[in-house]
């Protein structure tokens, strides 16, 4: 018999999982076996019945949507595993009674099915349903199998496929850093399939696993102790959990049993928000994982409310919830699963709780709101199906369907293209039957009560531009064992400089020893490389060996130039002081800026007809090694390159000549003594180089480079600078006017 039922002109299943598990009787192979015994009654299933039948009550009082029209409902209890399941959608196929089943004189009232949650369920329920063309709508079924048309062409859900989910997973352990995770998932094809969408996902991140393990089936003391020991003696401090919570809930008592510490969880939006595991755990504090998004339900809360024993006296579903909530057994219960006769008995007009969080929880629907979505798109469908225009219908010669016997396969028809909107959201589904891919992220932290809160801490937005789909927020995320920094799960800590990764044979490419590296090979840590020659540094690219000589030699002619103009005006200073000559208004700001940019401009013309002609290039160097390739900037045109060298060398030797002639004359502002030196120092450096660079092979090229660029920018600063830093720090009596023009009497 069906939990909840209701006649209508158009009939929907439903079938959702009222109970998380399922106890397999003895089998002595005399006798026959009994069937299987659902127990742990789900409070939270139930709030999800309860939002298809507000649903089909919104509707059949809607005067927009099926108009005049009537909607009924035949809702069973799958019991979270995949053969209850198909006992439940044969029982949603058949009528209660015998007599009453009009199916082989016309079409059945039936249209299309509302189910299911676990993905191996769903998978049953819908080959179940495919002989007869029956569309079935899941609201919690994620496995990326079912996207497969082939194999499941009725189907279609309300919620993103795990090809999503595990890439928002993958995402998260790259933020965070986890390289060296352990995965569990129940032994159904949502964990395997989500198991090796995960692996795929993970695959160029450089992220490992460091075990994979699953949960049996039917449950087994002897298996779980073992996946324990694993989790607890595994240096990977991050375990992934992919599992309904039928699966995780006796596996989780074993967990706490164990007093297992200092494990981040990670959950599967399959019980990312099961408030059952939240109440009974709370010692889970610090999970995080990616749950569907939420959306509102107006009125849901005032009708969950009207459900109690007194209104459905022969509802075992009912009894069983005040049991659940209560402690207390009715008179006469009805129940499928025992009730202890220790219990007290209850009156039924107890009255629904804040604190009865399982069922009442209507702060933020998420899998409720996706079965309130799956009710309205069936509606919509056939609302469309039935104001079909003669001429412009889906079917053959654009017919559309008897209004008077409609068949579930044209049900689909409509399905596949219909597009609505509800609670501010557009609903619609894509070739393979998928709802668009988002995600909330949550935390699960204790609120002031000592329950467990599911805290949104970011989103994951499949439909934004790849690598911009994850926002997190870093701060407002409590981690296990109520820390609030990060841990730390990795198989080996990062190589320091100077050292490379060596891999060990047979383990995963995260676990690896860190090894000195081997003489000219390259570090490719970062550890205040601004402060060198960066277009020197690093692998040579197209881009860095163009900029490479072109930008050192047009930074240096334009400081030389700058010098040049600088030793000019200390010259014509001299020689504007004898009689009749007019040399300095030559001389003034502005002509000392076209000097300045004259000169580099030479230089400028130079490079750029050298990066037009022939610009340098990386090259592999074979010729130095023949064990080693090195890497390295080619000139492309060496003419080009002597001339760059050669014009700051005309251009120092030209500036080194006017500062020696003007290094004996009078002033305390003369600084021709100090050019000299700067350009005697920049003179031999370069000349230095010469030599060196040609005789210099592979990378002691870039090294030699680097030295002289370095050594004639310090002589320049050094000579320049040094008198002037001395006297405005020690002797600050000469940093005046008077002292500078000479007349200071001492």
């Amino acid at each position: 018999m069906p939990g909840f039922l209701a006649d209508g002109d158009y009939i929907i299943g439903g079938i959702f999982p009222m109970h998380y598990r399922v106890e397999l009787p003895p089998t002595n192979y005399t006798q026959k076996p009994a069937s299987a015994q659902c127990l742990g009654f789900d409070p939270r299933a139930l709030r999800w019945a309860q939002a298809l039948r507000f649903a089909v009550k919104e509707i059949n009082r809607s005067e927009n949507l099926l108009p005049n029209l009537t909607l009924g409902y035949r809702i069973h209890d799958s019991c979270a595993t995949p053969l209850t399941a198909q006992r439940a959608v044969l029982s949603v196929l058949n009528r209660p009674y015998e007599d009453q089943n009009d199916m082989c004189s016309g079409a059945d009232p039936l249209l299309a099915v509302v189910g299911e949650s676990g993905s191996s369920q769903s998978i049953v329920v819908s080959r179940t349903l495919q002989p007869l063309r029956t569309p079935m709508i899941s609201y919690f079924s994620t496995c990326s199998c079912l996207s497969n048309r082939r194999e499941f062409p009725t189907f279609f859900r309300v919620v993103p496929n795990d090809d999503y989910q595990v890439k928002a997973i993958a995402q998260l352990l790259k933020h965070f850093g986890w390289t060296w995770v352990g995965v569990v998932t129940e032994d159904h094809d949502y964990g395997r399939f989500a198991l090796q969408g995960l692996r795929i996902a993970i695959k160029d991140m450089d992220i490992c696993l460091a075990y994979h393990q699953m949960i049996p089936k039917v449950y087994n003391r002897e298996k779980v102790l073992e996946i324990l020991n694993i989790i607890k003696f595994s240096t990977a401090r991050v375990v992934v959990i992919f599992s309904g919570e039928g699966e995780l809930y006796p596996f989780m008592k074993e967990y706490m049993d164990h007093n297992i510490t200092g494990i981040q969880l990670i959950a599967s939006e399959a019980w990312v928000t099961a408030s059952v595991i939240a109440e009974t755990y709370p010692f889970l504090t610090g999970t995080i994982g990616f749950a569907i998004r939420h959306g509102m339900v107006p009125g849901l809360r005032d009708y969950l409310l009207t459900v109690n024993p007194l209104r459905y006296p022969n509802n075992s579903l009912v009894h069983e919830l005040w049991a659940a909530l209560y402690g207390c057994s009715m008179q006469h219960p009805g129940s499928r699963s025992p009730v202890s006769p220790e219990l007290p008995s209850c009156t039924g007009s107890e009255p629904l709780l804040k604190q009865h969080s399982a069922y009442l929880n209507t702060s933020s629907f998420r899998v409720t709101y996706n079965v309130y979505k799956a009710v309205y798109a069936i509606a919509h469908s056939l609302h469309n199906l039935l104001s079909c225009e003669p001429g412009k219908g889906p079917f053959q010669n654009s017919s559309c369907a008897n209004t008077t016997s409609i068949y579930p396969w044209q049900l689909q028809q409509y399905l596949q293209d219909v597009s609505f909107s509800i609670s501010g959201e557009k609903v619609n589904f894509d070739e393979k039957g998928d709802a668009i891919p988002s995600y909330d992220l949550i935390n699960w932290q204790r609120g002031t009560a000592g329950n467990i809160e599911f805290v949104k801490v970011g989103m994951f937005d499949g439909s934004r531009d790849a690598g911009k789909e994850l926002f997190i927020q870093d701060e407002a995320i409590v981690w296990t064992g109520h820390q609030s920094e990060v841990l730390l799960s990795v198989c080996t800590d990062s190589c320091t400089p100077g050292s490379r990764k060596a891999f060990r044979p047979g383990e995963p490419l995260c676990c690896f020893d860190c090894v000195p590296c081997d003489s000219g090979k390259i570090s490719n840590q970062t550890v205040l490389c601004f402060l060198c020659a960066l277009l020197f540094i690093g692998e040579p690219t197209p881009w860095s060996c163009m900029l490479r000589h072109t930008a050192f030699s047009i930074t240096f002619s334009l400081c030389i130039s700058c010098i040049l103009g600088k030793t000019l005006v200390v010259l014509a200073a001299f020689t504007a002081a004898r009689p009749g000559n007019n040399i300095m208004k030559w001389l003034g700001p502005k002509q000392q800026r076209v000097i300045i940019f004259s000169c580099t401009l030479v230089q400028v013309v130079i490079c750029a007809v050298w990066l037009a002609a022939a610009p340098p290039f990386p090259f592999k160097n074979t010729q130095y090694s023949r064990s080693k390739i090195i890497l390295e900037c080619s000139v492309g045109s060496s003419l080009a390159f002597w001339c760059v060298l050669g014009y700051i060398g005309l251009q120092a030797c030209l500036c080194f000549v006017l500062a020696f002639l003007a290094r004996k004359l009078p002033g305390n502002f003369n600084e021709a003594k100090y050019i000299t030196f700067s350009m005697l120092i920049f003179c031999a450096v370069w000349l230095a180089f010469i030599p060196a660079y040609i005789s210099s092979p592979g990378k002691f090229t870039v090294a030699v480079e680097i030295f002289a660029i370095l050594a004639s920018s310090f002589g320049l600063l050094f000579c320049l600078f040094a008198p002037k830093c001395y006297i405005i720090l020690l002797k600050p009596e000469r940093n005046t006017k008077q002292h500078l023009m000479g007349r200071v009497i001492t």
